[in-house]
């Protein structure tokens, strides 16, 4: 048998014991930008989008948060609104395909849903925009099923700071600290992901439960702000939450991160407006979800159009796009757990969340290849199935433990 036959084999081995859980996933948004929330067709193939159910099955997953994203930029009660449409979708999602997806509240939804042969789908609210200033939103979420509160999302607001943005509260505020309580008392995790580092401290100090990071990958490998530093994942790692490595290009690849700095000086010399996405509507009562879909694509169509010209065009042929490798994500996958330790690593993809993905890693059926890469570097099967879903699954199950007061559903909802 060949070295590679070996691996192979391997990871067989990991995945029929403990199939990925991923911390990331933004299908329902690409949902309601590319097909109004309709749900039907994911049973085939769907090369639009990153993530259909039968890549999800190809690439070995067990479990997915799916986070219900809306953008920091709304105004809070539109967000609110926004997060309840994204839960309904997932919630409609799961019920369309029965036979493949099962929804999960607590680690053992999670293991009764992979031993039955389903998909367990939990939900992660990503930006604590979407709580409007409200523990009574926060606890109604929890009660909907939602197991994760990203503290932030790309812009910071009044009680946390974001790793994208100027600060406003000085990492946590008052209200920040509170948030963080209640989310340790209700059993829903406090997901790091996407916050400053100050931010990841003053949580990571006020947690009495362990933490997520989501989707972030390791700063000292690649100095991307939405990276986690070597100070954090140690405090991480004292906590005893888990870093889910991501696979996003800017943030694993260095010279991805240089192209998109330089991609982004260029607009602004010739005078072009940012990149933007318009945040696409949901359908209307009685319209049909193509509608709203062919309405997004439209006014996608003319973003596009008015953020780019022919000097952009000449610049991006003279200046291609470097591709990100499977082996920069090792690499952080490896930082990580060098720094961290070996039970605080996991995997969060972010597909459908980001244009593209690194080669060999393309879509949701790309684990396979990332761990046999591991593999190649002499992982064994008890680290591999560590990372794959053992970590992830123990910090959910320490979220409810520590729950003085859980609120997540105790059947799942009809």
């Amino acid at each position: 048998m060949t070295a590679a036959q070996s691996d192979d084999q391997l990871v067989r081995r990991v995945l029929d014991a403990v199939p990925v859980f991923d911390g990331h996933n933004d299908l329902p948004t690409a949902l309601r930008a590319r097909s109004g929330y309709s749900v039907d067709g994911l049973d085939g193939d769907r090369p639009e989008l990153h993530t259909d159910l039968p890549r999800l099955r190809a690439g070995r997953v067990g479990a997915q948060f799916w986070s219900v994203y809306v953008p920091s930029n709304l105004p809070e009660p539109e967000a609110v609104v926004s997060t309840l449409e994204q839960i309904d979708a997932v919630y409609r999602l799961v019920a369309r395909y029965p036979d493949t997806l099962r929804i999960a509240y607590t680690a053992d939804d999670v293991e009764r849903a992979v031993g039955a042969g389903r998909i367990a789908s939990l939900l992660g609210v990503e930006g604590g925009h979407s709580l409007a200033g409200s523990t009574g939103v926060l606890r109604a979420l929890a009660r909907l099923g939602v197991r994760y509160v990203t503290l932030t999302h790309n812009h910071s607001h009044a009680w946390a700071d974001s790793a994208t943005d100027a600060p406003s509260a000085g990492g946590l505020s008052g209200t920040g600290l509170a948030f963080v309580a209640e989310l340790n008392r209700t059993g829903v995790l406090v997901d790091l992901s996407h916050v400053a580092e100050s931010t990841q401290r003053a949580a990571l100090a006020a947690s009495s439960v362990p933490v997520l990071f989501s989707h972030s990958s390791a700063r000292a490998v690649t100095d991307h702000p939405r990276n986690v530093s070597d100070p954090v994942l140690e405090l991480l790692r004292d906590n005893g939450g888990v870093i889910q490595l991501t696979f996003v290009p800017a943030f694993v690849s260095a010279q991805v991160a240089e192209w998109t700095l330089e991609l982004a000086a260029e607009r602004e010399r010739l005078g072009l407006p940012a990149a933007a996405w318009p945040w696409p509507r949901a359908p209307r009562p009685g319209e049909e979800p193509a509608a709203a879909a062919a309405e997004f694509a439209a006014a996608y169509t003319r973003e596009a159009a008015a953020r780019s010209d022919d000097r952009l065009t000449r610049w991006l042929a003279e200046h291609p796009r470097p591709e990100a490798t499977v082996a920069q994500v090792a690499d952080h996958v490896e930082h990580a757990r060098l720094v961290a330790g070996l039970d605080h690593v996991g995997l969060g993809g972010d597909y459908d969340g980001v244009d593209r993905q690194p080669t060999g890693l393309a879509d949701v059926s790309g684990y396979p290849v990332l761990l046999r890469e591991l593999a190649a570097r002499g992982w064994s099967r008890t680290e591999l199935e560590a990372l794959t879903g053992r970590n992830v699954l123990r910090v959910l199950r320490a979220a409810e433990q520590a729950a003085t007061t859980p609120l997540w559903p105790t059947a799942p909802l009809r």
